[in-house]
């Protein structure tokens, strides 16, 4: 296990201390570059003077524990309304949510289709799409996002 992702339920108690919720965490290398990005919640939603308070806090224990030997950058954001689920939680918490779900290969002629979610099973995801079921397993999910009609 790398070494930040073993300070994870202390960025989380540290946020949750702040009074917001970790949503995820994860490190990633997007446009050449690396990136540790903190998504954070709270009830009355995140501004940006939210994430700046959470960014200090971050950086601090970055500063003092160390875990990333090489060049990254520092992201702390809200989820947004068209919100990853990362998790399995994630994913039970959006049940009855229309969501947009890319998969690696097609389901029904398709990789990338609009739904209802609903059901989050053992091996994958039950979707309703044009009133018709699609079972999406987890192997073949690429993403899934909560869909919402502005």
């Amino acid at each position: 296990m790398e070494k930040w992702k073993e300070l994870e339920p202390l960025f989380q108690k540290e946020i949750e201390d702040l009074g917001y919720g970790m949503y995820h965490m994860e490190y990633v290398h997007e446009d050449g570059m690396n990136i540790l990005r903190f998504y954070i919640e709270h009830e009355n939603g995140i501004a940006l003077a939210d994430c700046e308070t959470v960014s200090r806090r971050i950086s601090d224990i970055l500063d003092e524990k160390d875990p990333i030997s090489e060049d990254y950058n520092l992201e702390v954001s809200s989820p947004g309304i068209f919100r990853t689920l990362f998790t399995k939680a994630h994913m039970e918490a959006a049940v009855g949510e229309k969501v947009q779900i890319k998969t690696k290969k097609p389901v029904d002629g398709s990789k990338k289709f609009i739904g209802v979610l609903k059901e989050v099973q053992s091996g994958g995801l039950l979707v309703e799409k044009d009133k018709k079921p699609l079972e999406v397993t987890f192997e073949n999910l690429r993403s899934i996002n909560i869909e919402v009609d502005l």
